[in-house]
Protein backbone atom coordinates (compact mmCIF):
# COMPACT_ATOMS: atom_id res chain seq x y z
CA UNK A 1 0.00 0.00 0.00
CA UNK A 2 1.48 3.52 -0.35
CA UNK A 3 1.92 5.69 2.36
CA UNK A 4 -1.28 6.92 4.19
CA UNK A 5 -1.29 9.73 6.95
CA UNK A 6 -4.60 9.76 8.86
CA UNK A 7 -5.58 13.04 11.19
CA UNK A 8 -7.94 12.63 13.88
CA UNK A 9 -10.46 15.64 14.80
CA UNK A 10 -11.77 15.77 18.04
CA UNK A 11 -9.86 12.64 18.86
CA UNK A 12 -10.40 12.36 22.28
CA UNK A 13 -7.95 10.45 24.58
CA UNK A 14 -7.41 8.12 21.14
CA UNK A 15 -9.33 5.76 20.90
CA UNK A 16 -10.26 5.95 17.46
CA UNK A 17 -6.76 6.90 16.58
CA UNK A 18 -5.43 3.29 18.89
CA UNK A 19 -7.48 1.62 16.76
CA UNK A 20 -6.11 2.61 13.66
CA UNK A 21 -2.51 2.54 14.74
CA UNK A 22 -3.34 -1.30 15.70
CA UNK A 23 -4.49 -1.84 12.54
CA UNK A 24 -1.26 -0.39 10.38
CA UNK A 25 -2.67 3.17 9.82
CA UNK A 26 -0.64 6.08 10.70
CA UNK A 27 -1.74 8.37 12.40
CA UNK A 28 0.12 12.01 12.29
CA UNK A 29 -1.83 14.14 14.65
CA UNK A 30 -5.07 14.29 17.03
CA UNK A 31 -7.18 17.75 17.08
CA UNK A 32 -8.65 18.52 20.17
CA UNK A 33 -9.85 21.53 22.51
CA UNK A 34 -9.66 19.49 25.90
CA UNK A 35 -6.36 19.86 27.32
CA UNK A 36 -6.63 16.71 29.29
CA UNK A 37 -6.78 14.28 26.17
CA UNK A 38 -2.92 15.21 25.39
CA UNK A 39 -1.71 13.03 27.57
CA UNK A 40 -3.31 9.84 26.69
CA UNK A 41 -3.39 10.64 23.39
CA UNK A 42 0.63 11.53 22.66
CA UNK A 43 1.80 8.76 25.28
CA UNK A 44 0.08 5.78 23.76
CA UNK A 45 -0.08 6.68 20.33
CA UNK A 46 3.12 8.26 19.42
CA UNK A 47 1.21 10.74 17.54
CA UNK A 48 1.10 14.92 17.62
CA UNK A 49 -1.86 16.31 19.95
CA UNK A 50 -2.88 19.66 18.81
CA UNK A 51 -5.02 21.79 20.96
CA UNK A 52 -7.27 24.05 19.07
CA UNK A 53 -10.53 24.80 18.40
CA UNK A 54 -11.63 22.88 15.37
CA UNK A 55 -13.52 26.07 14.37
CA UNK A 56 -9.74 27.44 14.29
CA UNK A 57 -8.16 25.31 12.60
CA UNK A 58 -7.13 26.16 8.80
CA UNK A 59 -7.06 24.31 5.37
CA UNK A 60 -3.63 24.85 5.58
CA UNK A 61 -2.26 24.03 8.76
CA UNK A 62 -4.37 20.38 8.06
CA UNK A 63 -2.45 19.94 4.56
CA UNK A 64 0.62 20.94 6.98
CA UNK A 65 -0.73 17.53 9.23
CA UNK A 66 -1.15 15.49 6.31
CA UNK A 67 2.19 15.97 5.09
CA UNK A 68 3.30 14.29 1.77
CA UNK A 69 1.78 10.87 2.35
CA UNK A 70 0.38 9.55 -0.85
CA UNK A 71 -3.33 8.91 0.52
CA UNK A 72 -5.06 11.28 3.32
CA UNK A 73 -8.10 9.61 5.42
CA UNK A 74 -9.74 13.30 7.57
CA UNK A 75 -11.87 11.08 11.22
CA UNK A 76 -13.41 12.29 12.96
CA UNK A 77 -16.30 11.64 16.18
CA UNK A 78 -18.09 15.47 16.83
CA UNK A 79 -18.90 15.90 20.39
CA UNK A 80 -22.19 13.41 20.36
CA UNK A 81 -24.20 15.56 22.99
CA UNK A 82 -26.10 18.29 20.81
CA UNK A 83 -27.57 15.04 19.17
CA UNK A 84 -28.47 13.39 21.92
CA UNK A 85 -31.92 12.82 22.94
CA UNK A 86 -31.63 14.69 25.88
CA UNK A 87 -30.15 17.62 24.48
CA UNK A 88 -32.62 17.62 21.65
CA UNK A 89 -35.19 19.57 24.08
CA UNK A 90 -32.98 22.17 24.53
CA UNK A 91 -31.18 22.39 21.27
CA UNK A 92 -33.38 23.77 18.47
CA UNK A 93 -30.94 25.50 16.24
CA UNK A 94 -28.37 22.91 14.82
CA UNK A 95 -26.10 25.28 13.17
CA UNK A 96 -25.33 27.06 16.46
CA UNK A 97 -23.10 26.18 19.11
CA UNK A 98 -21.93 22.94 19.13
CA UNK A 99 -24.67 21.57 16.72
CA UNK A 100 -22.04 23.56 13.90
CA UNK A 101 -18.82 21.72 14.49
CA UNK A 102 -19.89 19.00 11.78
CA UNK A 103 -20.18 22.31 9.39
CA UNK A 104 -16.74 22.85 11.08
CA UNK A 105 -15.83 19.20 9.87
CA UNK A 106 -17.35 19.98 6.14
CA UNK A 107 -15.54 23.01 5.73
CA UNK A 108 -12.10 21.27 6.89
CA UNK A 109 -13.25 18.37 4.08
CA UNK A 110 -13.97 20.36 1.30
CA UNK A 111 -10.96 22.29 1.43
CA UNK A 112 -8.31 19.23 2.10
CA UNK A 113 -10.00 16.97 -0.27
CA UNK A 114 -8.93 13.69 1.70
CA UNK A 115 -8.90 10.23 0.16
CA UNK A 116 -11.11 8.73 2.67
CA UNK A 117 -13.44 10.53 5.36
CA UNK A 118 -14.64 8.78 8.24
CA UNK A 119 -17.10 9.69 11.36
CA UNK A 120 -18.57 7.88 14.36
CA UNK A 121 -21.45 9.97 16.31
CA UNK A 122 -24.49 8.64 18.03
CA UNK A 123 -27.22 6.93 16.08
CA UNK A 124 -29.60 10.30 16.04
CA UNK A 125 -27.25 12.68 14.46
CA UNK A 126 -29.17 11.45 11.25
CA UNK A 127 -32.21 12.83 11.80
CA UNK A 128 -30.85 16.36 11.56
CA UNK A 129 -30.15 19.11 9.22
CA UNK A 130 -26.72 19.07 9.80
CA UNK A 131 -25.82 15.70 9.15
CA UNK A 132 -27.76 15.74 6.08
CA UNK A 133 -25.73 18.88 5.00
CA UNK A 134 -22.73 17.22 5.86
CA UNK A 135 -23.67 14.19 3.17
CA UNK A 136 -24.68 16.20 0.47
CA UNK A 137 -21.74 18.41 0.89
CA UNK A 138 -19.64 15.62 0.38
CA UNK A 139 -21.50 14.13 -2.48
CA UNK A 140 -21.09 17.22 -3.97
CA UNK A 141 -17.20 16.81 -4.11
CA UNK A 142 -17.66 13.58 -5.33
CA UNK A 143 -17.62 11.03 -2.84
CA UNK A 144 -19.55 7.92 -2.38
CA UNK A 145 -20.94 8.25 1.22
CA UNK A 146 -22.11 4.54 2.76
CA UNK A 147 -23.51 5.09 6.71
CA UNK A 148 -25.20 2.72 8.69
CA UNK A 149 -26.01 2.10 12.15
CA UNK A 150 -23.70 -0.46 14.10
CA UNK A 151 -23.93 -2.36 17.60
CA UNK A 152 -20.23 -2.02 18.46
CA UNK A 153 -20.79 -5.30 20.19
CA UNK A 154 -20.66 -6.75 16.93
CA UNK A 155 -16.95 -5.51 16.29
CA UNK A 156 -15.63 -7.45 19.41
CA UNK A 157 -16.10 -3.99 22.29
CA UNK A 158 -17.53 -6.26 25.09
CA UNK A 159 -20.26 -3.45 25.25
CA UNK A 160 -23.65 -2.68 23.81
CA UNK A 161 -23.14 0.46 21.86
CA UNK A 162 -25.07 1.49 19.13
CA UNK A 163 -23.38 4.25 16.77
CA UNK A 164 -23.94 5.91 13.16
CA UNK A 165 -20.95 5.20 11.26
CA UNK A 166 -20.31 7.09 8.68
CA UNK A 167 -17.33 6.27 5.32
CA UNK A 168 -16.79 8.42 1.96
CA UNK A 169 -14.57 8.03 -0.18
CA UNK A 170 -12.77 9.27 -3.69
CA UNK A 171 -11.85 5.92 -5.16
CA UNK A 172 -15.43 3.92 -5.67
CA UNK A 173 -17.94 2.47 -3.23
CA UNK A 174 -16.45 2.42 0.28
CA UNK A 175 -18.12 0.34 3.40
CA UNK A 176 -18.02 -1.16 6.99
CA UNK A 177 -16.30 -4.90 6.91
CA UNK A 178 -19.10 -7.44 7.96
CA UNK A 179 -19.08 -8.08 11.64
CA UNK A 180 -16.17 -9.72 12.89
CA UNK A 181 -18.06 -11.53 16.46
CA UNK A 182 -21.38 -13.50 16.51
CA UNK A 183 -20.90 -13.85 20.38
CA UNK A 184 -20.86 -10.58 21.36
CA UNK A 185 -17.56 -10.60 24.43
CA UNK A 186 -19.08 -10.78 28.08
CA UNK A 187 -18.68 -8.37 31.13
CA UNK A 188 -16.59 -11.73 32.51
CA UNK A 189 -14.59 -11.93 29.41
CA UNK A 190 -13.54 -8.50 29.98
CA UNK A 191 -12.93 -7.38 33.46
CA UNK A 192 -13.92 -10.65 35.40
CA UNK A 193 -9.78 -10.56 36.37
CA UNK A 194 -9.66 -7.70 37.40
CA UNK A 195 -8.36 -7.19 41.42
CA UNK A 196 -11.63 -6.92 43.87
CA UNK A 197 -12.15 -3.74 45.21
CA UNK A 198 -14.39 -2.62 47.49
CA UNK A 199 -16.20 1.21 47.05
CA UNK A 200 -13.45 3.72 47.55
CA UNK A 201 -10.54 1.49 47.11
CA UNK A 202 -7.90 1.97 44.43
CA UNK A 203 -5.52 -1.06 43.32
CA UNK A 204 -1.88 0.01 44.86
CA UNK A 205 -0.55 -0.86 41.22
CA UNK A 206 -3.32 0.88 38.67
CA UNK A 207 -4.14 4.07 40.12
CA UNK A 208 -7.30 3.94 37.62
CA UNK A 209 -8.75 0.99 38.69
CA UNK A 210 -9.82 2.87 41.39
CA UNK A 211 -13.93 3.10 42.70
CA UNK A 212 -15.89 5.97 43.81
CA UNK A 213 -17.35 6.18 47.36
CA UNK A 214 -21.21 5.11 48.45
CA UNK A 215 -23.07 6.73 50.87
CA UNK A 216 -24.66 4.60 53.53
CA UNK A 217 -27.93 4.47 51.76
CA UNK A 218 -26.33 3.74 48.28
CA UNK A 219 -24.33 0.86 49.73
CA UNK A 220 -27.70 -0.71 51.20
CA UNK A 221 -29.09 -0.08 47.64
CA UNK A 222 -26.28 -1.95 45.82
CA UNK A 223 -25.91 -4.48 48.36
CA UNK A 224 -29.91 -5.87 47.36
CA UNK A 225 -29.27 -5.16 43.66
CA UNK A 226 -29.13 -8.17 41.59
CA UNK A 227 -27.22 -8.61 38.22
CA UNK A 228 -29.57 -7.44 35.65
CA UNK A 229 -32.09 -5.97 37.69
CA UNK A 230 -33.46 -2.70 39.24
CA UNK A 231 -34.11 -0.42 42.11
CA UNK A 232 -37.86 -1.78 41.89
CA UNK A 233 -36.02 -4.92 43.67
CA UNK A 234 -35.66 -3.23 46.39
CA UNK A 235 -37.52 -2.36 49.98
CA UNK A 236 -40.02 0.88 49.94
CA UNK A 237 -37.85 2.69 52.48
CA UNK A 238 -34.95 2.11 49.70
CA UNK A 239 -36.18 4.11 46.91
CA UNK A 240 -35.46 7.45 45.60
CA UNK A 241 -38.36 9.99 46.00
CA UNK A 242 -37.90 10.52 42.47
CA UNK A 243 -38.60 7.01 41.35
CA UNK A 244 -42.22 7.39 43.60
CA UNK A 245 -43.39 9.73 40.93
CA UNK A 246 -44.87 8.68 38.02
CA UNK A 247 -42.82 10.48 35.89
CA UNK A 248 -39.75 8.93 37.41
CA UNK A 249 -41.35 4.91 37.10
CA UNK A 250 -40.02 4.45 33.38
CA UNK A 251 -36.30 4.73 34.30
CA UNK A 252 -35.24 1.31 35.77
CA UNK A 253 -32.32 1.28 34.12
CA UNK A 254 -30.44 3.21 36.51
CA UNK A 255 -28.70 1.79 40.34
CA UNK A 256 -28.46 -1.28 38.04
CA UNK A 257 -25.45 -4.13 38.37
CA UNK A 258 -24.23 -5.37 35.08
CA UNK A 259 -24.99 -9.27 34.37
CA UNK A 260 -21.60 -11.33 34.06
CA UNK A 261 -21.96 -13.35 30.92
CA UNK A 262 -23.77 -10.22 28.94
CA UNK A 263 -21.93 -7.19 27.10
CA UNK A 264 -21.65 -3.94 29.25
CA UNK A 265 -24.64 -0.78 28.66
CA UNK A 266 -23.38 2.07 27.06
CA UNK A 267 -20.41 3.43 28.76
CA UNK A 268 -20.92 7.32 29.49
CA UNK A 269 -19.21 10.22 31.11
CA UNK A 270 -20.81 9.32 34.45
CA UNK A 271 -20.01 5.60 34.28
CA UNK A 272 -18.08 5.78 37.37
CA UNK A 273 -21.44 6.60 39.45
CA UNK A 274 -23.55 3.87 40.72
CA UNK A 275 -26.82 6.11 40.27
CA UNK A 276 -26.12 6.83 36.93
CA UNK A 277 -27.12 4.13 34.54
CA UNK A 278 -26.26 0.20 35.09
CA UNK A 279 -23.14 0.73 36.63
CA UNK A 280 -22.96 -1.39 39.44
CA UNK A 281 -20.61 -4.25 39.17
CA UNK A 282 -21.88 -7.28 39.19
CA UNK A 283 -21.00 -8.60 42.39
CA UNK A 284 -18.86 -6.25 44.23
CA UNK A 285 -20.57 -4.00 46.14
CA UNK A 286 -19.65 -0.43 44.29
CA UNK A 287 -19.87 1.04 40.60
CA UNK A 288 -17.23 -0.44 37.84
CA UNK A 289 -13.85 1.48 38.22
CA UNK A 290 -12.48 3.84 36.02
CA UNK A 291 -10.38 0.99 34.39
CA UNK A 292 -12.85 -1.36 33.95
CA UNK A 293 -14.89 1.26 32.58
CA UNK A 294 -11.94 1.92 30.08
CA UNK A 295 -11.39 -1.60 29.43
CA UNK A 296 -15.19 -1.96 28.45
CA UNK A 297 -14.25 0.64 26.26
CA UNK A 298 -12.04 -1.93 24.54
CA UNK A 299 -8.60 0.22 25.49
CA UNK A 300 -5.48 -2.06 26.42
CA UNK A 301 -5.29 -3.05 30.61
CA UNK A 302 -2.18 -0.78 30.31
CA UNK A 303 -3.67 2.59 28.39
CA UNK A 304 -2.13 5.10 30.06
CA UNK A 305 -4.65 8.22 31.13
CA UNK A 306 -2.62 10.22 33.59
CA UNK A 307 1.21 10.07 34.69
CA UNK A 308 2.40 8.67 37.12
CA UNK A 309 2.41 11.80 39.61
CA UNK A 310 -0.71 13.02 38.33
CA UNK A 311 -4.16 13.59 39.82
CA UNK A 312 -6.85 11.00 39.39
CA UNK A 313 -10.30 12.89 38.80
CA UNK A 314 -13.31 10.78 38.06
CA UNK A 315 -14.98 13.68 36.53
CA UNK A 316 -12.30 14.37 33.77
CA UNK A 317 -11.59 10.61 33.11
CA UNK A 318 -15.19 9.72 33.19
CA UNK A 319 -15.69 12.20 30.05
CA UNK A 320 -12.56 11.48 28.45
CA UNK A 321 -13.20 7.65 28.36
CA UNK A 322 -17.54 8.05 28.26
CA UNK A 323 -16.78 10.01 25.38
CA UNK A 324 -14.51 8.07 23.30
CA UNK A 325 -14.53 5.67 20.39
CA UNK A 326 -13.99 2.38 21.14
CA UNK A 327 -10.96 1.13 20.17
CA UNK A 328 -11.85 -2.27 19.16
CA UNK A 329 -14.66 -0.53 16.95
CA UNK A 330 -11.60 1.93 15.72
CA UNK A 331 -9.78 -1.11 14.45
CA UNK A 332 -12.93 -2.34 12.51
CA UNK A 333 -13.18 0.79 10.89
CA UNK A 334 -9.41 0.67 9.58
CA UNK A 335 -9.79 -2.58 8.24
CA UNK A 336 -12.61 -1.07 6.31
CA UNK A 337 -10.46 1.80 5.04
CA UNK A 338 -7.52 -0.95 4.37
CA UNK A 339 -9.73 -3.68 2.65
CA UNK A 340 -11.42 -0.62 0.43
CA UNK A 341 -8.30 0.91 -0.51
CA UNK A 342 -6.98 -2.77 -1.60
CA UNK A 343 -10.18 -3.15 -3.02
CA UNK A 344 -10.10 0.29 -5.35
CA UNK A 345 -6.37 -1.22 -6.60
CA UNK A 346 -4.53 1.67 -5.08
CA UNK A 347 -1.44 0.87 -5.05
CA UNK A 348 2.30 1.54 -5.69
Amino acid sequence: MKNIACVDLFCGAGGLTHGFVQEGINVSAGVDLDPACRFPYETNNQARFVQRDISKVTVPELNALFGDADFTILAGCAPCQPFSTYAQRYELDGKDGKWGLLYEFARLAKGTKPDVITMENVPTVAKHEVFHDFVDTLKRLGYKVWSDVIDSSHYGVPQMRRRLVLMASRHGEIKMIEPTHQRPKTVRQAIGRLRPLGAGEAAPRDKLHVASTLSEKNLQRIKLSKPGGTWRDWPDHLVADCHRAESGRSYPGVYGRMEWDKPAPTMTTQCYGFGNGRFGHPDQDRAISLREAAILQSFPRDYAFVPEDGEVSFKVLGRLIGNAVPVDLGRAIARSINSHLASAAIRC
